[in-house]
């Protein structure tokens, strides 16, 4: 890698360094996706699969669920994530008197 003295370089200068240095980091990881995404590909192949079948039999949608945030005080097999819509124990356990910090999920 060329030694580059920032200092003597102008703002501008150094802002086309910086957009040229984020454009190279950007084409870097979608090369670095491409590539896994082909590796990945091949390898579904050699069992018989293409890749969007597994991923359709998966049933991802490309997010992963989010890990517990809240615990039902009685059944700890009840999670929320504390996104989206309150579930009916969440509710019924606020208005008995119950705080959020009551459910939290790493709380013994």
């Amino acid at each position: 890698m060329p030694d580059i003295d920032l200092t003597t370089l102008t703002l501008g200068e150094l802002k086309t360094l910086q957009m040229d240095v984020n454009k190279a980091i950007e084409t870097q990881e979608e090369r670095r996706k491409q590539e896994a995404w082909a590796a990945i590909e091949a390898e579904a192949q050699k069992l018989g699969f293409s890749l969007a079948d597994l991923v359709e039999a998966a049933g991802t949608t490309g997010r992963l669920p989010r890990p517990p945030k809240y615990r039902h005080p009685t059944d700890p097999s009840l999670t929320s994530s504390g996104r989206g819509r309150q579930p009916g124990w969440f509710k019924e356990a606020l208005r008995c008197g119950r705080s959020r910090e009551d459910l939290l999920f790493d709380r013994e």
